[in-house]
């Protein structure tokens, strides 16, 4: 005997045999083979749910059928029938209650009222019979109970225990043989048994294969193997054995519908369930009402039952296949062994979860193994390509994909129309860190917010979506700005949108939606929040473009400058800097975002921060620029000064922030300390020019002709240097920063058209899109990255050449007081005390006033930088001095030959260090413009003229390179 069958299905058998009339009378009846005469007692009521007649003596012997006791009764009168069915009340009763499958079963009663058989059973103490016309032996009933099982996180799982196995039940309540029966009555036993395993449950001569544990969920979801008792007729047998396939679909079914419809597993799989669970119910349905045929209809065969069913059995395999591959997506046909060897994968995939801001919810600790969401629905879809030659199978999956994709497009509608994501499982293609919030723009190096708050789950896309991800993605990246800013009405519901991926409205949903978003961003940034006139702040500020107030205000300035850097009054800088700004008559007076330009000091060397950003990231090798965060601290320069620190800083609300971002900011910045330092080498070489010309010690015509010789050699250096300065200064505003940003201003008012751009064309929307905020953001930063590049800023090799130039200068410029002073002293004219020959009277006066001045250092230190009272040639100086310059100069008592001769070394050392690497330079540029960036050969012409004439002009780079 088998579990307990539904109560149900129990009630309307019993039903059945107390009022169907009698269809063993009249003449159709009498030509009928009766089986049941030949075959006494052998068509028992199932166990499922109710006990089995045990009909003993002659009454039992007495009884016949057509098919079943509780379908056809015998010929039997109906008091005949009356009788058995009140014996059958009065029989004793043994009840073993089945409470879950881990625990035994209960036992009712007590130890007092209960007897033990002979095959060890305990049963109760039988009653007095009511029927004394009994007098047969009395057989034990087998009727087990069902129970409800606890609440689960599928709400409409099954709770009901699962029957015992027919194996268990007591030996006295088996079945007869089937080699008994006739091949009518097999054919009948067979049909009642399978219409019972076709609701999953055991019959009374097909049972569960003995390798099948009903308990375990492993076994349900594969579906159970069934065995068919011995004795069957093989003309019966095989037909029986195609229709058992079925059952074991349905089972599988059956638990795989229990299973994925658990919380975790998320909504599309519960969608998928709810679909299959509508076909299951159409299952049972059918299998009603093959059981009302076969109990009604005496030409219903083994044959006709098989007709009737194969299409059934084709859906189901179809949605066994479905499942089975979903399960096997899940690890839940795996053995345990596999299962273990992923923990380690399973390990880093929760901590690479925790790195990006996740958070431990049950959709994402075991995102790993569920199959859900696009995963699910890009399944079902493969599995419809495949199956596309078979109209069954394709209405069936088409049914399935529909259903399924409505949780999904629920999702995707919310997030194109409105920017939100509700998303409880994890389960959609958009994945967004809550941890990572806007706030955080203002110390954001990395444009954390824009690249990472928003991302795609590339491995759970659906192919449906997969060609317009990148639309989707930024569609609600847009439209969640504008929602931000208060530009989306979240409470209006979009009407009319699809809702599943059959409809053919489906990509044009997507290309309207994604055009909008980019639309509504664009006019919120142009318009409402003036991005232009931000840029074109940026510019005038970062650019020195006009740089009429930045003069201004470096002469306001100089004083504090001058100091080094730890000392440097910010506040006081700040003040000035607004003084300057609100100047009447200065353009950017009239700039309305003035007010966000701040003074900040920056006490790392530009060359060293870019070499350290340029070292970690790459740049060399054509990778993305990335600056330095404010967690990787450098060493600050000891010897850095005001005019060497000196940065701008500039804020920027939001949204103009996603496009302005703090990784844009720092490279403004960069190019600004490179133009100012460019700006002010320019200015100490002016100055110097100043000094070589206005000043009596260098426009008096000595009598010494080489000391008129050197003085040449100096003026020949000091233009040359200007005009290295000045030529990489018109380089860098001129052909890169300009030429490229008016590129980036065309880019910008070509923002929008009538339906006219490419992507508005192919999403057949009423508005084109020309330019999208990703890409005007990608132009920024373009720009800029172009700029940096072209500017010799990204290159490694580049910056080091460039730096040494620099500091060449910076020392020749710094130190012109010191080689004055040096001149007077080597001259004989202007160190004697009586005037020279060659000197008029008036001229000699002005001397003769200037040296006394020069009595009183304190004076003459007050209008020259600190650093120009140091020697040049002082050890503390380190790389600014002039090569193997060791002395401080000759003696108080040296000779004028020695002076002079100790200032043509020193100027052989300053040419020699300013003319090698200038050529390297060049070398440099001529290498990589060929290799990387054309526009270096015009900076490469322009600064190969400070360099003819000389010995270094033509010589290859690569053999100098090693001093570098």
């Amino acid at each position: 005997m088998s579990g307990t069958r539904p109560s149900s299905y129990a009630e309307k058998r019993s039903s059945g045999a107390a009022g169907l009339p009698d269809r063993g009378s009249g003449a159709s009846a009498s030509s009928r083979p009766r089986v049941a005469a030949e075959h006494p007692g052998l068509f028992r009521e199932g166990s499922f749910g109710r006990g089995p007649e045990q009909r003993t003596g002659s009454r039992y012997a007495e009884s016949t059928h057509k098919r079943s006791t509780s379908g056809h009764p015998g010929p039997r009168s109906t008091n005949s029938s009356f009788e058995e069915r009140r014996t059958e009340r009065t029989q004793v009763t043994t009840r073993e209650t089945f409470i879950s499958r881990t625990k035994s079963p209960q036992r009712r009663g007590t130890v007092s009222d209960r007897t033990r058989t002979a095959d060890g059973s305990k049963q109760r103490a039988p009653e007095p019979r009511r029927d004394m016309r009994q007098e047969t032996p009395v057989a034990a009933v087998w009727e087990p109970e069902a129970v409800l099982l606890p609440h689960t996180t599928a709400p409409l799982a099954c709770r009901i225990s699962i029957p015992p196995l027919a194996s268990t039940a007591p030996q006295a309540l088996q079945p007869k043989p089937l080699q008994d029966l006739s091949l009518e009555a097999q054919e009948a036993v067979i049909i009642e048994d399978l219409l019972f395993v076709f609701m999953g449950f055991e019959g009374q001569y097909i049972r569960f294969a003995k390798g099948y544990n009903a308990f375990e969920e492993r076994d349900r979801l594969s579906g159970p193997q069934w065995r068919i008792l011995q004795g069957l007729d093989p003309s019966l047998l095989d037909l029986t054995q195609s229709m058992l396939r079925m059952a074991s679909h349905y089972t599988a079914l059956e638990t795989f519908v229990d299973v994925q419809s658990r919380e975790e597993f998320g909504s599309v799989n519960h969608a998928l369930c709810a679909s299959i669970r509508k076909l299951l119910q159409e299952y049972l349905v059918m299998v009603a009402q093959l059981e009302t045929q076969f109990l009604s209809d005496d030409s219903f065969t083994l044959h006709v039952l098989n007709v009737h069913v194969l299409p059934t059995s084709h859906m189901l395999a179809q949605l066994y296949a479905v499942a089975h591959e979903l399960l096997k997506r899940n690890a839940l046909l795996d053995d345990e062994t596999d299962e273990s060897s992923d923990d380690n994968d399973d390990v880093d995939h929760i901590l690479e979860q925790l790195r990006e801001g996740g958070e431990l919810v049950p959709g994402n600790m075991t995102g790993k193994k569920i199959c859900k969401g696009g995963v699910v629905l890009g399944l079902i879809t493969k599995r419809l390509e495949s199956m596309s030659g078979d109209p069954a199978a394709r209405a069936l999956l088409t049914t399935l994909l529909r259903d399924a994709s409505r949780p999904y497009m629920q999702m995707l509608n919310e997030w194109l129309h409105h920017g939100g994501i509700n998303d409880p499982h994890a389960e959609f293609l958009i994945k967004e860190q809550r941890s990572i919030r806007r706030e955080r723009l203002e110390q954001d190096y990395t444009d954390e917010y824009w690249e990472r708050r928003y991302t795609i789950r590339d491995h759970d896309v659906p192919p449906q979506l997969e060609g317009v991800k990148d639309k989707v993605l930024l569609a609600g990246k847009y439209l969640n700005v504008v929602r931000e800013c208060g530009g989306v009405d979240v409470s209006l519901r979009v009407k009319d949108v699809p809702i599943s991926f059959d409809d053919n409205r489906f990509l044009d949903n997507v290309n309207n939606a994604y055009a909008h978003a980019n639309e509504s961003l664009m006019r919120l940034l142009l318009t409402a929040h003036g991005l232009p006139a931000r840029l074109q702040s940026l510019k005038h500020y970062f650019f020195l473009d006009p740089s009429d107030y930045f003069s201004y205000f470096l002469e306001l300035s100089a004083s504090e400058l001058r100091k080094p850097v730890k000392s440097v009054n910010t506040g006081k800088l700040q003040s000035l800097l607004d003084l300057v700004l609100r100047q009447p008559g200065s353009v950017v007076s009239l700039d309305p975002f003035k007010e966000d330009v701040k003074v900040e000091m920056n006490e790392i060397t530009l060359t060293k921060s870019l070499q350290r950003v340029v070292n970690i990231t790459g740049i060399e090798q054509g990778e993305t620029l990335q600056p330095l965060s404010s967690n990787q601290p450098l060493e600050g320069d000891k010897n850095a000064n005001g005019f060497t620190s000196l940065q701008l800083d500039y804020a920027v609300p939001f949204p103009v922030s996603l496009v302005i971002s703090r990784k844009t900011v720092w490279r403004y910045q960069a190019l600004f300390r490179y133009l100012l330092s460019l700006r002010y080498l320019e200015s100490q070489l002016s100055t110097t020019w100043q000094t070589h010309t206005s000043g009596f010690v260098w426009s008096y015509k000595s009598s010494v002709r080489r000391l008129e010789i050197w003085k040449r050699r100096v003026w020949t250096l000091r233009a040359r240097m200007l005009v290295f300065v000045q030529q990489l200064l018109y380089f860098c505003t001129a052909e890169v920063i300009e030429p490229n940003w008016q590129s980036l201003m065309a880019r910008l008012r070509g923002k929008s058209g009538g339906g006219t751009g490419q992507d508005g064309a192919a999403s057949g929307s009423t508005t084109g899109v020309d330019r999208t905020v990703d890409e005007l953001m990608q132009d920024h930063v373009d720009f800029l990255d172009t700029c940096l590049k072209e500017c010799m800023l990204t290159n490694s090799k580049l910056l080091r050449i460039h730096s040494k130039l620099m500091q060449t200068c910076t020392v020749f410029a710094t130190y012109t007081n010191w080689v004055s002073r040096e001149l007077e002293k080597a001259d004989p004219d202007l160190s004697g005390t009586t005037k020279p020959p060659n000197m008029t009277d008036d001229q000699w006066r002005h001397f003769q006033t200037i040296r006394t001045q020069k009595v009183h250092p304190q004076q003459s230190h007050q209008n020259q930088p600190q650093n120009q009272t140091q020697n040049p040639q002082d050890p503390n100086s380190s790389i600014l001095q002039p090569p193997d310059s060791n002395s401080t100069g000759p003696g108080p008592g040296a000779t004028d030959e020695a002076r002079i001769a100790e200032l043509f070394d020193v100027m052989r050392k300053w040419e020699t260090n300013f003319s090698r690497h200038l050529q390297i330079l060049l070398d440099a540029l001529n290498h990589y413009a060929a290799t990387e960036t054309v526009v270096l050969l015009s900076l490469c012409a322009r600064l190969s003229t400070a360099n003819q004439g000389t010995e270094y002009a033509g010589m290859r780079g690569g053999e100098e390179d090693g001093g570098v």
